[in-house]
């Protein structure tokens, strides 16, 4: 066993004490008590914190980043984030008039050239979003280890600000050397549609039997379907043609961009857009759980402040590819 595997080991055990100290405190009621659990999570969050200095001294091992190939990034104590290489292209982003449910703000449509890019092949899940808040400091914000309102490691992290979501991105990229951040509203878009010009991945319309919405409700001339209630683990169902799962449903997740009420004057070459005036709003994409399915649409674009933070709202990180600001 090398070292690094060996501290990974060790760091394994003590998340593990962490969440079991955790849990001691959350039942207890006692004051006393519930102090002398909270200084064992101090002490155990001091110990990670010293295991993970020791290795992130280690050299760090970059992906494989050659055109074609997806890679999986290595957070340590088995946990993987599974990266898709997305290839560049041009692609008609919007939505025409003609499109069920469809909206102005969805409008002009215009031909936007995307750079490539890798795009995570789920969004981040719980036991991601607790791996790298535990093992990574802070750069410009604290971060909730179990804001999930549904727990469950391989489900979708959510309860996450932008800002929440942009701080994640900023530690991740500092515990990988690779540089990680949210998706442009263009990438996230042409990444969705996979090729597809109507209104979802997989067609003319969804049901519940490939994508996790409110199945109360319709679009186009799909039957009523399942309302689950809440989110399902990321890869239940098919991927679109990149081989992303859940880019429509399950949770909405964050773009990069600020809101715009309309597609006149959007950069073209896939980057960010990014306005001075709407700095306090950011674009939501994909829809989740609790919505109709016409909000799962490619093309439809969703706002929300950026210290929103709702159980339907998650988010995917892209790595490299053209941005804005």
């Amino acid at each position: 066993m090398d070292l690094r595997q060996h501290i990974e080991e060790e760091l394994n055990k003590d998340f593990q004490l962490l969440k079991e100290y955790e849990n001691e405190k959350r039942n207890e009621n006692d004051p006393g008590l519930r102090n002398k659990w909270e200084n064992k999570i101090q002490l155990i969050k001091q110990e990670i914190k010293t295991r993970q200095e020791e290795l992130n001294k280690l050299p760090i091992t970059s992906p494989n980043s050659s055109l074609n190939q997806s890679f999986s990034q290595d957070l340590g104590f088995g946990v993987k984030l599974e990266m898709v290489y997305i290839p560049g292209g041009t692609f008609y982003m919007g939505a025409p008039k003609t499109e069920e449910e469809s909206l102005d703000y969805e409008r002009p449509q215009h031909y936007v050239t995307v750079k490539p890019f890798y795009m995570g092949k789920y969004t981040i899940t719980q036991e991601q979003w607790e791996k790298v808040v535990y093992s990574c400091p802070p750069v410009a914000r604290e971060l909730n280890s179990r804001p999930a309102y549904f727990p469950g490691d391989k489900l979708p992290v959510e309860r996450v600000s932008w800002n929440d979501a942009v701080e994640f991105c900023a530690r991740l990229e500092k515990k990988t050397g690779q540089k990680y951040r949210l998706p442009s509203e263009a990438e996230w878009e042409y990444a969705c549609r996979a090729g597809s010009a109507k209104p979802f991945a997989f067609g003319d319309t969804i049901t519940t039997n490939v994508v996790n919405y409110n199945g109360n409700y319709t679009y186009g001339n799909a039957p009523k379907g399942e309302y689950r209630g809440r989110t399902t683990p990321v890869g239940t169902f098919q991927p679109n043609a990149f081989g992303l799962y859940d880019m429509h449903g399950n949770v909405w997740e964050w773009c990069a961009d600020t809101w715009h009420n309309n597609y006149e004057g959007a950069p073209n070459d896939g980057s960010a857009w990014i306005s001075e005036i709407n700095q306090n709003v950011r674009l939501l994409r994909g829809g989740s759980w609790d919505t109709d399915p016409g909000n799962c649409r490619s093309a439809y674009r969703g706002i929300n402040s950026l210290d929103d933070h709702y159980s339907s709202i998650g988010f995917r990180v892209v790595c490299s590819g053209a941005a804005r600001t």
